[in-house]
């Protein structure tokens, strides 16, 4: 081969090189997030309602989803997502809901998706409020609470503020389920913001393998838009406002208030879930092994709620609506329908 053509061979690939790596550069541009996911499109369209808190106003998204059938008697269900997620990865409950007769509310709550990510002091409290205050302005004044994750606790705290409100209760794999403090190592805001500040798309996705028994193709959804947010300018207030929300959930535990709930609950577990919020802040292997046992959980939990019922999943971990829909699915319908 001359030196010619070794010349042209050499330019050639060089450009090939060239142009993928601009082609990869285009891609991961496309596909950066901000604070609030700009550009990235839920399953149903999201409206927005303002808040006022701590002196500044917010922007609070939501999902409204009528009911498909059009006599439908149009009960209401709202749904709470988990921490690390956002009101998106219900879809499927929402249209498998919506296709049964119910009118659905999904909220992104401050902090969390589409919403502000305000640098406030977050409490399950405010949190409860907020929606109440969303759900009195779009004229609903009696729902269907389910909460899944820190979701649960924030349903249950929900609850426990607004009986009335709450025609029935269900918590699926709640975090909270035992008080974290005595045996999670404390840590300061400023290392927990540092902690999220450093996290990557390999973190992220290590972090929700151990939510499943198996790894599917379709979660890879829920890792692919937080690591789209790494990285940009939005992301330092990304990352307090995950900090901040890790203290409210480490400091502000509702498992000694269960006995006050008076609306009927549902309890469904996952059997293979071990999630203990700041488990890797754990060092000694017989604390991890006490504690997170959702099986043990479950039964306590619904032991302490009065009348409670609990529906144990086999083979599924922390989030049965994503792993195990249909039978998720067929849980939910036979509560709400006593």
């Amino acid at each position: 081969m001359n030196k010619n053509l070794i010349c042209r061979h050499f330019t050639l690939c060089l450009l090939l090189v060239l142009c993928a790596s601009v082609a990869i550069q285009a891609q991961q541009g496309t596909a950066s997030y901000n604070a609030t996911l700009e550009g990235y499109a839920y399953p149903f369209p999201v409206k927005r309602f303002g808040l006022e808190l701590e002196g500044g106003h917010y922007s609070m998204a939501y999902m409204d989803v009528a009911p498909a059938k059009a006599d439908s008697s149009a009960h209401t269900v709202v749904l709470f997502h988990g921490k690390n997620f956002m009101g998106a990865y219900w879809e499927r409950t929402i249209r498998f809901l919506s296709q049964n007769g119910y009118r659905v509310v999904v909220p992104d709550q401050v902090g969390f998706g589409k919403s502000d990510k305000p640098s406030i002091q977050y409490t399950f409290h405010q949190l409860a409020q907020n929606t109440r205050q969303l759900l009195q302005a779009i004229g609903v004044h009696k729902a269907v609470v389910v909460g899944h994750s820190m979701g649960g606790m924030l349903a249950a705290r929900f609850a426990l503020m607004y009986p009335d409100f709450t025609a029935r209760l269900v918590l699926e794999n709640p975090i909270g389920l035992e008080d974290y403090r005595p045996f999670v190592p404390f840590r300061t805001m400023q290392a927990l913001y540092q902690e999220e500040l450093q996290r990557s798309a390999e973190s992220i996705r290590k972090y929700h393998g151990t939510y499943y028994t198996s790894w599917q193709p379709a979660y890879e959804e829920w890792v692919r838009i937080p690591a789209a947010q790494l990285g940009g300018a939005d992301y330092p207030k990304v990352a307090k406002a995950a900090a901040l929300t890790y203290s409210m959930i480490y400091q502000q535990p509702v498992i000694y208030e269960f006995a006050q709930i008076k609306v009927p609950t549902l309890l469904v577990i996952g059997q293979e879930d071990r999630t203990i919020v700041g488990k890797g802040y754990i060092q000694d292997q017989q604390t991890l092994k006490a504690h997170g046992q959702y099986p043990a959980l479950g039964k306590q939990a619904a032991a302490a709620i009065p009348g409670a019922e609990l529906v144990e999943f086999k083979n599924v971990g922390h989030i049965p609506h994503l792993e195990a829909p249909q039978k998720f699915h067929k849980a939910l319908l036979e509560f709400l329908g006593r």
